[in-house]
């Protein structure tokens, strides 16, 4: 399984392989080949005006999975300008924060409720390579590639208040079985869309607090939060990620004010 060809057809092929080593091929049993986050990070974030939104959407099949609901989209754009590097650089930007013991915004708070407070523009940093917030070079609790744990997370938050109905499904299924990718690639897509929203398993997954940080993150941008099914599934989310209130809302003031900019700026 090349997973940076993967990520390109599920975020974009603007979102540059995901992470880390371009567009190379990393396979499925540990962190990918190649420059790391720092490097992947660099060339992404850096493109962004105020170090986020910038240049055409490439269009993946995230844009499909996500819905048509203008935050859900905003989210999307997210990791299809910037890939998993923007997803890391706004999860590790979160965690500086937590842990420097800045104020956050309670995470009972929904991302659209945080963004007003947040100011722009929303430059995104690059971790360090031994930060533990590179994808690209991880392997999450069972060997597995830690990026494709995090589509994995985003499917299943997407799904989350039940938005894909069957004629969508199957849409989507359509979509997957003519992207560019090799029959492992899409069989991964498959099991991801036909398998429940389930962020236990999600969470069982996660090695440290470094990778319960971007799980929480991903799913905050595949989730509008505008329902209870949606707050509910974050909550068992980071409940079972042990993620504490303060890094919660941490988090999710991070995800909102990516958001917000990209609304301002689209």
């Amino acid at each position: 399984m090349d997973v940076n060809r993967l990520i390109d057809g599920f975020l974009g092929g603007g979102s540059g392989g995901g992470s880390g080593g371009g567009s190379g091929g990393g396979t499925s049993g540990g962190g990918a080949s190649g420059g790391g986050l720092a490097d992947a990070a660099g060339k992404a974030l850096g493109s962004f005006p105020g170090g986020l939104a910038g240049g055409a959407a490439a269009g993946g099949l995230v844009a499909l999975m996500l819905g048509n609901k203008k935050a859900r989209k905003m989210g999307g754009k997210v990791l299809t300008y910037g890939g998993l590097a923007a997803a890391a650089g706004l999860a590790y930007k979160a965690y500086r924060t937590y842990q420097a013991g800045a104020p956050a915004q309670p995470a009972g708070k929904t991302p659209a409720q945080t963004t007003a407070q947040t100011p722009a523009p929303h430059a995104i940093p690059a971790p360090p390579a031994d930060s533990g917030f590179d994808p690209a070079q991880a392997s999450d609790a069972q060997g597995g590639d830690l990026r494709l744990l995090l589509i994995r997370a985003m499917i299943s938050a997407a799904k989350a208040d039940g938005h894909i109905d069957a004629a969508e499904h199957a849409r989507i299924q359509e979509q997957i079985a003519s992207a560019d990718l090799a029959a492992d690639e899409k069989a991964f897509l498959f099991d991801q869309l036909s398998a429940p929203a389930d962020p236990i398993a999600v969470a069982s997954l996660a090695r440290d607090e470094a990778q319960a940080s971007e799980l929480y993150l991903v799913s905050l941008l595949a989730i509008d939060v505008d329902t209870a099914e949606e707050r509910r599934y974050l909550e068992r989310l980071g409940d079972a990620l042990r993620l504490p209130e303060a890094l919660r809302g941490a988090l999710e003031s991070e995800a909102g004010a990516a958001r917000a900019q990209l609304a301002a700026e689209a």
